[in-house]
């Protein structure tokens, strides 16, 4: 009935205008499927420079960083969830900065090669970074969760990023609550079917045809 993606579609995105055969094949692909389903899209943190311009060619409707949505009766909050890592305080620093109103405006406003350049020392510097941080610190805070889920009043809430796809049970002031996190798409696809029957975790496996269409 509907799609909704929950950010880091792509490894990196550096501004609609960088238009290439890998990024617009899988643009194409979301805007033939909207023609069936509306599709809804939040950034995450590889790809928040994403803006209406690539919206418009993908067919697909961009929604606050944390949404609340009606699923078969069910509120929800949606959300990338690197907001939620609030234990590393470096990254949160970071994207306090690349969320703001500056920052953004002044990189889009570059060239396109100083972006790709920014970006390649962005992602080796993010990998150096993760490689001294424990696993505690890059998973989400518990306390962040349960006030965002609070704030939203809601007992049910659906994320990535964190790239461990599991379905979490919690207390919200006596009652049950449902955190459930959905995987990443490097060695298979990860997809939460959710039905009027309840949710599923899903792990898809890649065709030989999908492997050689990785970048």
């Amino acid at each position: 009935e509907k799609l909704y993606i929950l950010g880091d579609l792509f490894e990196v995105w550096i501004g609609d205008d960088d238009i290439n055969l890998f990024n617009t094949t899988i643009t194409n692909a979301i805007k033939a499927a909207s023609h069936h389903l509306p599709i809804y899209f939040i950034h995450g943190n590889r790809d928040f420079a994403i803006r209406e311009t690539w919206a418009k060619r993908a067919g697909v409707t961009l929604l606050n960083e944390q949404t609340v949505i009606d699923l078969y009766g069910q509120p929800t909050l949606i959300t990338h969830g690197d907001e939620l890592c609030t234990d590393d305080v470096a990254y949160q620093k970071f994207r306090k900065k690349s969320r703001g109103w500056w920052w953004p405006r002044l990189m889009l406003a570059t060239p396109l090669w100083f972006r790709r350049k920014m970006a390649s020392r962005g992602r080796k510097v993010s990998a150096s970074n993760k490689a001294n941080l424990t696993m505690q610190i890059m998973d989400v805070n518990q306390a962040a969760v349960e006030t965002a889920m609070l704030k939203h009043n809601v007992r049910q809430l659906i994320h990535g990023h964190t790239h461990r796809p599991n379905i979490h049970w919690l207390k919200l002031n006596g009652e049950c609550g449902k955190r459930v996190v959905v995987g990443d798409w490097y060695e298979q696809g990860s997809v939460l079917e959710v039905s009027a029957n309840g949710i599923e975790l899903q792990r898809r496996q890649f065709t030989k045809s999908d492997s050689s269409r990785q970048p």
